[in-house]
């Protein structure tokens, strides 16, 4: 029984996978997530998804497979970065690197593996950029069933200078 007198609840957050594409852009969400989950006692997942899509009509041969380790290894120093953010506030960490879409990657991976919280960065386009650019974030907003917190890395319009 809690203060209350009801029964404890169970913890809100247990898992928060925090995507990651190892850019500067992706910084603030990162430390957002492992805040959160070290405020809620949770593990972090980290996830790099290596966009294989534009790689689909390739034929496989020496340079793709060269391409593709070199954005395999670069992936790997993305979740190294986010491990010891982790490790300095004492979170526990687990790492992967997925290959595929990214959007579709990480909403299947957080319903496969428990995941109670998808956090990720975006640039904050607006306009014409993000109906050209298309936009990971919101893709995962709009078909997750995992609730999805969007932190804006960016915010030029508001505040005349890019925010940290």
């Amino acid at each position: 029984m809690n203060a209350r007198g009801g029964f404890m609840e169970q913890e809100l957050y247990n898992k928060i996978l925090v995507a990651t594409d190892g850019s500067a852009n992706t910084a603030r969400a990162i430390r957002y997530g492992i805040e959160l989950a070290r405020v809620a006692n949770a593990d972090v997942c980290a996830v790099y998804v290596l966009d294989t899509s534009a790689f689909a009509s390739m034929p496989m041969d020496a340079a793709w497979t060269s391409m593709y380790e070199l954005l395999r290894a670069e992936g790997g120093e993305a979740l190294k970065y986010v491990e010891e953010k982790c490790e300095q506030a004492s979170v526990p960490f687990e790492g992967v690197v997925l290959d595929g879409h990214p959007a579709h990657e990480l909403v299947d991976y957080a319903c496969e593996n428990e995941i109670d919280l998808i956090v990720m960065g975006t640039l904050g386009k607006t306009g014409l950029d993000r109906i050209l650019l298309g936009s990971v974030a919101s893709t995962v907003a709009h078909t997750s069933s995992i609730p999805v917190m969007i932190i804006r890395s960016i915010d030029i319009e508001e505040t005349g200078t890019a925010a940290d």
